[in-house]
């Protein structure tokens, strides 16, 4: 069913940015542009343009209660003499000097940032027109010391016109629910503005007033499979280019293996999408909706549990152990359905050790784990694998943990991996194991698929400086028959 009254009161709710944070942002920034205005920095301003999210209206309420973000360009002159350098270490100096910014400031790459902590941050990027040919635009490259081609103003024309194709603002309400599905599931990695593009670019001039865009879930639906009908015929990671700067790939950043895993997650979501649109009766499609989307779909709705349901819940209960040496059917059950089905106490099996790290004020759960099969540690890459999946005991996975959209960890932090048994097979030959290990490669891991059970993967993010634990991504199960 389509429920879209349901989808209505979840973005107002519990996906979109509340209004209330949205003034305070817009408040921020004109005082943000005032400083511009009048500080010493150089360059001649023509004006302000909005960017990324916040001019998509595409932004979305942190799933982790922190801070989020706002990008602002500020459109200049060229300066006689200047790098690119230049224009982002000089409009650095003049937040840092600030009394009022002082504290807040820290210069980037390609921008100034602002932290209001807990609340919001604001991304301040020079903008120079026309600096190599008439109505030029540029952003500048610190780091490179290089001007790179952009045209902001144009893909957020483009974003809108995808809007209006699509009817009823429903373009950006599925864009929202699919960074929140991102956010909150930590299963793919995919920055926003490359998600927001290849959403955009399932949507055509012939779609306008269609059945296929009627409301929000239908306009997920479609978007949803066409996008995957996309991603299915390109086994290899494409180009994805911007659609109005085409030197600009926005896939550019994407590892091999982050594509192949985003591919095989959308593939996995479009499924449950149709079974969730496709369902008959109210109950069992808010139930399917939830898989995808969380307990806080249709919140305050009690659904009453499926026949089957309850037949995995008391199937699995049957087949736990208070020592985790769980008997061999539970992998059967787990395949028939799946891994939410799993009670609260198996993730705390008594030979699990806990962090020793001191805990950061927030510990971020923006930490997620991906993984690829291997018949062999040094071998070749046969295919990623979803958590849960069921494999057979053979190679073995490499376990790599990234950050926000798919990001490394940067300088000064390092992943430590809570490895944990559970089976009969694997606490029988002292395997059951519940230990922090390190790396082996960079800040990967790797771990063979030798005993039947259900298995957990974790990386833990530790600040180098204090040995602070301040990241934990939630458990990548392994299933192996």
């Amino acid at each position: 069913m389509k429920l879209v009254s349901q989808f209505t009161s979840f973005l107002k709710e519990t996906v979109n940015l509340n209004q209330t944070r949205i003034d305070l942002l817009e408040s921020n920034v004109e005082a943000i542009r005032n400083f511009i205005r009048q500080c010493e920095w150089s360059p001649r301003v023509r004006g302000f343009e909005e960017q990324g999210s916040w001019a998509h209206d595409t932004i979305i309420k942190p799933v982790d209660g922190g801070e989020f973000d706002a990008d602002l360009l500020v459109v200049i002159d060229p300066v006689d003499g200047w790098s690119a350098k230049d224009y982002v270490a000089k409009l650095g100096k003049a937040f840092a000097d600030s009394s009022v910014y002082g504290s807040k400031a820290k210069t980037w790459d390609y921008c100034v940032t602002i932290t209001y902590p807990g609340e919001r941050k604001v991304d301040i990027a020079p903008l120079v027109r026309s600096r190599k040919h008439d109505g030029s635009l540029e952003v500048c490259n610190r780091a490179a010391d290089r001007f790179d081609a952009s045209e902001p103003v144009e893909f957020t024309a483009w974003l809108r016109e995808r809007n209006t194709l699509s009817g009823s603002n429903s373009f950006r309400k599925v864009t929202r629910l699919m960074k929140y599905l991102r956010d909150i599931k930590t299963t793919f990695t995919c920055p926003s503005v490359l998600l927001t593009t290849l959403l955009g670019m399932q949507i055509h001039w012939y779609d306008k007033d269609s059945d296929a865009f009627s409301d929000v879930p239908t306009t997920l639906r479609t978007v949803i499979g066409r996008l995957d009908d996309w991603l299915q015929d390109r086994p290899a990671k494409p180009r994805v280019e911007n659609p109005k700067l085409s030197s600009e790939d926005f896939a550019a950043s994407w590892t091999d293996t982050q594509y192949l895993n985003f591919r095989s997650f959308i593939h996995k979501y479009r499924g449950w999408i149709d079974e969730a649109y496709l369902a008959e009766d109210r109950a069992s499609s808010i139930t399917a909706w939830r898989r995808v989307f969380g307990e806080a779909f249709a919140k305050g709705e009690v659904v009453e549990a499926s026949k089957a349901n309850v037949e995995g819940v008391s199937r699995v209960r049957a087949l736990l152990t208070s020592t985790a040496a769980h008997l061999d059917s539970l992998v059967e059950v787990v395949r028939d359905y799946g891994v939410s089905i799993l009670p609260d106490f198996f993730y705390r099996p008594p030979h699990m050790l806990e962090p020793s790290w001191s805990k950061a004020a927030h510990v971020s759960r923006d930490v997620h784990v991906t993984a690829t099969w291997h018949q062999s540690r040094n071998s070749t890459p046969i295919r990623v694998v979803t958590p849960g999946e069921v494999l057979p005991r053979r190679g073995g996975l490499w376990f790599e943990a990234r950050i926000g959209g798919g990001q490394l960890l940067p300088s000064g932090f390092r992943v430590q991996w809570r490895i944990t048994n559970t089976g009969a097979a694997a606490l029988s030959l002292r395997q059951g194991r519940g230990d922090f290990y390190t790396p082996q490669q960079n800040e990967r891991r790797w771990e063979e698929l030798h005993y039947r059970g259900v298995h957990l993967a974790e990386a833990f993010i530790i600040r180098m400086a204090d040995d602070v634990l301040v990241g934990q991504s939630p458990p990548f199960h392994v299933v192996i028959e």
